[in-house]
């Protein structure tokens, strides 16, 4: 049976970030394309402010940045934001510059939380990388193919077979969700790196959506 792991944080206020297909084959030009016509429907979508949503598209630039500067090709890191919080994923020669890598990240500026699931190994060969984009790619169609879920309350990313679930979600929503990546052929284990939601919050989001100018996800109760 596959494995469960959960990482929780409670806040008041949901967002949920829209599920964006990995696809590292395509073309820059193509990629580009489709992610100008999806921006403003994603952005409608989304339970996050506008502000949080931009914010975690400068955090991600930031750290990704910070880390390649600093490490360059000696790690292999994969960096996914949601909410402000960090998650660090892929391989690292040693323990040392696993704890440098995160220190790195921790010292981008509005990084609400950081979770460091780095593991000491070689890096992953580009066959690897590409069977966790197969698999992020499945996990998010069989999201999607679920009639009891919102899949864009959810994201998505894999490493080493491992998926990793991210948002803001009622428990019952990231339970069912962890329920369905389990399922799917390849996946070795699934991780969930959720903020919780109350079902009242959640009924509040979804009859009075959140149009990005007074509250911000994140905050504490």
């Amino acid at each position: 049976m596959r494995s469960i792991q959960t990482t929780v944080r409670t806040r008041t206020l949901a967002a949920v970030l829209c599920a964006s297909l990995t696809a590292p084959l395509l073309g820059g030009c193509f990629f580009g394309a489709a992610a100008a016509l999806t921006a403003g429907s994603m952005a409608a979508i989304d339970r996050r402010t506008v502000g949080i949503q931009v914010e975690d598209r400068n955090i991600q630039l930031k750290v990704t940045s910070a880390i390649n500067e600093k490490f360059g090709d000696n790690v292999h890191v994969n960096t996914t934001v949601y909410n402000r919080q960090v998650l660090l994923t892929g391989e690292v020669p040693d323990s040392e510059t696993r704890n440098k890598v995160e220190a790195a990240a921790a010292n981008v500026q509005n990084v609400r939380l950081l979770v460091n699931d780095l593991q000491v190994g070689a890096p992953s060969t580009f066959g690897n990388r590409s069977n966790d984009a197969v698999l992020t790619t499945k996990v998010k169609a069989s999201l999607f193919d679920a009639q009891d879920l919102f899949a864009n309350a959810f994201k998505i990313t894999t490493e080493a077979g491992v998926v990793y679930i991210m948002g803001l979600v009622t428990e019952r929503e990231a339970n069912r969700a962890a329920q369905i990546a389990a399922g799917v052929a390849g996946v070795v284990k699934v991780v969930k790196v959720v903020d919780t939601i109350s079902e009242a919050e959640l009924t509040r989001l979804t009859t009075t959506p959140n149009n990005g100018t007074n509250r911000e996800a994140g905050s504490q109760r």
